[in-house]
């Protein structure tokens, strides 16, 4: 049986856009890669207050996994050096490789769950990188994108 993996970035979407489609989807966990999700800029998607809303609204479990995001000097060199994405990309799959996530995370901690990060679409996100990354290790493993 395969596991359900889902993606979502909370940019460009309200709050009701946002918890509208975990809902639909039927997501039992958010499962966070922001390597910083503290900013003032997060808006709802704040870490203590994300939280509480995926339970008080939704029920369902909020949980950070930093192993899963990027090192802050790989993040800025991509986005604040305006670094290529190509190098952005192999730098972080070698970088999931020595974390090994696979063995680390444990698949039904991801299982029915969503990864989120802010990106709005998963083209250039890293999300979109974990989700492929543990699809290859794992196998029968089911991306969609929210």
């Amino acid at each position: 049986m395969s596991t359900a993996l889902y993606t979502i970035g909370f940019t460009s979407k309200t709050a009701e856009d946002f918890f509208a489609r975990l809902k639909k989807a039927g997501v039992k966990r958010v499962v966070d890669v922001r390597l910083n999700n503290v900013s003032q800029l997060a808006g709802f998607s704040k870490r203590e207050d994300l939280r509480y809303f995926l339970d008080a609204i939704l029920g369902i479990e909020y949980v950070h996994l930093p192993l899963l995001a990027p090192k802050q000097d790989l993040l800025d060199e991509y986005k604040k050096n305006k670094g290529g994405w190509k190098v952005y990309e192999e730098k972080f799959l070698r970088l999931m490789q020595d974390r090994q996530i696979e063995k680390e995370v444990p698949r039904e901690a991801l299982g029915e769950g969503c990864l989120l990060c802010s990106e709005d679409k998963p083209h250039f996100c890293h999300r979109r990188l974990v989700a492929e990354y543990l699809c290859k290790q794992w196998g029968d493993v089911k991306i969609e994108h929210l």
